[in-house]
């Protein structure tokens, strides 16, 4: 069996504060699953939206499979979330009532082979806080690096 390589928004840790992480299913067609096995895909510009009750992924790059015929997928459609309705209950209040949001961080491959989307409800950082973000980041490679020596 193949090693599947987990897709990552890197730029969401920079962006956002996490708060909480969620495992959600997705659903997603043949053509879209073999991309993703292939690692064609990318979640940098995506977001997550409720509309009737629904969690939906929004702006989620999956490259056209480059084998499928006329039944190829769209590679930017909206995408269902699967989560359990009392967790998309409480996802939904604190959404509205916090002013938080829902960032898609990874794609992967769960022990089952489905594929899973690890979204985190987080809060956006403030230009002060990524500039304190960058120092610890920059001081935590500075010790890395004399630890080595």
């Amino acid at each position: 069996m193949a090693v599947h390589k987990e897709i990552k928004n890197r730029k969401a840790k920079f962006e956002y504060t996490f708060l909480k992480e969620i495992e959600a299913g997705i659903v997603l067609c043949g053509t879209e699953v073999k991309s993703i096995r292939g690692g064609e895909a990318n979640i940098n510009d995506a977001f997550c939206y409720f509309k009737d009750d629904e969690l939906f992924i929004k702006n989620m790059f999956i490259a056209e499979y480059k084998y499928g015929n006329i039944n190829n997928h769209e590679e930017r459609a909206d995408r269902k979330l699967l989560l359990k309705k009392a967790e998309l209950k409480k996802l939904f209040k604190r959404v509205r009532e916090k002013g938080l949001t829902l960032v898609p961080y990874r794609v992967y491959f769960s022990e089952r082979g489905h594929i899973k989307v690890e979204i985190i409800l987080g809060q956006g950082k403030k230009s002060f806080d990524k500039s304190q973000t960058i120092k610890d980041r920059d001081a935590k490679r500075d010790m890395d690096r004399a630890k080595k020596l």
